[in-house]
């Protein structure tokens, strides 16, 4: 054999096996990624049956203010950031975390917010009956529905709907004001169980 045969001979050779080398890397790549694929759905599956799922993380603000959750109540078409500052100015961008434990963890997240203004405030939550759901989606990304058990007015200065002891359910308490700004309409939900 010349040398001009044998150095074609092992440039193709040379050659078949780069390409069998890239077409078994690619195979293990896109078996890695299938299984990688698999994996991440059957976690959010699994966290669907527990009552949440994942989703995109939150914005970090909102109107110069850091958000803390994000309420969906599909009913009444709100949807609006939760903010973390709790004051006279907060109050006025959005409604507002005003008491208790993290978002979508056990104990009562409650939020307030005004009977006015834009659609991310709290004006039709007088329409709200028990049964109707409402989503609570957290900093990291955790989305947890909630069905109301209970809504009622109360006196300012009655506060037993802030209480902590909820033996260790995931509860949402909603606070605003009556028109006249006489009582507190209260709503409260319990995360979802089947």
């Amino acid at each position: 054999m010349n040398k001009t045969k044998r150095f074609k001979l092992i440039v193709i050779t040379l050659i078949f096996f780069v390409l069998i080398f890239l077409i078994i890397s690619f195979g293990e790549k896109e078996a890695e990624e299938n299984v990688k694929e698999k994996y991440e759905v059957s976690t959010i599956d699994t966290h669907a049956k527990e009552g949440y799922q994942e989703l995109e993380k939150l914005e970090e603000e909102y109107k110069g203010y850091k958000i803390d959750s994000r309420l969906e109540i599909p009913k009444i078409n709100l949807n609006s950031y939760v903010l973390e500052e709790f004051s006279t100015k907060s109050l006025l961008a959005s409604i507002t975390k005003y008491y208790g434990k993290e978002a979508n963890k056990p104990g009562n997240y409650c939020i307030a917010g005004h009977n006015y203004g834009p659609d991310n405030m709290f004006q039709n939550l007088k329409e709200l009956e028990i049964g109707d759901k409402i989503y609570l989606t957290s900093k990291n990304g955790i989305k947890k529905e909630y069905d109301i058990y209970d809504i009622f007015k109360v006196y300012p200065n009655d506060t037993k709907c802030l209480s902590q002891k909820t033996n260790g359910n995931v509860e949402l308490t909603l606070i605003t004001c009556t028109l006249d700004s006489e009582k507190r309409i209260i709503v409260k939900a319990r995360e979802y169980e089947e």
